[in-house]
């Protein structure tokens, strides 16, 4: 399965030819408007950066081609049960073997039941630059519940690129053992996946 990171919280999955993309943003300090090819596109919630839908060039396949199954967890954009900022919409891509999940803009450790849904995680897109989201800290002790095999970090800041008020991703990575670091911003993942934090590339579609 390939990964690609388009910046802030935006990847396209790729499994037999199907591509969907997530989260995509617009407006995010540091990178240019984004202009995606994808079969699908799916956005954890309704903010803007996260539903610029139409950055998205759409296919026109059927959805019975994608080779994904989608299972939809929803949890809360905030610790006070969405009354700050609403919800937000994890989603769980299963395919090859592998379970991916996309956890969008998670603001609060997920309760019990969203944990069994996602128990068994090989690979987890997940917010670890706080303010709006959980912080490296927390982000750290919920992937390490659930025992994801290999998280790659999303929504934080790095030189000029993401939110000021976001913490960098340095401060997620001093948390972290086995941290590799991609030589660029796609990754092409296989099960068993492997126990560390992925880092992918600022990718190059720099504003």
């Amino acid at each position: 399965m390939k990964i690609t990171y388009y910046g802030h919280s935006c990847f396209v999955i790729e499994s037999a030819g199907w591509r969907v993309c997530l989260d995509p943003f617009s407006g995010v300090k540091g990178y240019a408007e984004l202009d995606i090819e994808a079969d699908e596109v799916y956005c954890s919630h309704g903010h803007f950066d996260h539903n610029h839908v139409q950055a998205v060039r759409l296919s026109g396949r059927p959805a019975s081609e994608s080779p994904f199954r989608v299972t939809e967890v929803k949890t809360w954009h905030d610790p006070a049960q969405g009354r700050l900022r609403g919800e937000n919409t994890i989603r769980v891509f299963e395919a090859e073997d592998l379970r991916v999940a996309h956890f969008g803009d998670l603001g609060c450790d997920p309760e019990p039941g969203q944990m069994e849904m996602l128990a068994g995680l090989d690979i987890a897109m997940m917010p670890v630059g706080g303010t709006y989201t959980v912080d490296a800290a927390q982000s750290k002790c919920i992937t390490d519940a659930l025992g994801v095999h290999t998280v790659i970090p999303m929504h934080y800041r790095k030189w000029q690129y993401g939110f000021p008020e976001l913490t960098t991703i340095d401060d997620y990575t001093k948390l972290c053992s086995n941290v590799i670091y991609a030589k660029s911003n796609s990754a092409e993942l296989s099960a068993p996946a492997d126990d560390c934090v992925l880092v992918l590339q600022i990718p190059e579609n720099k504003g």
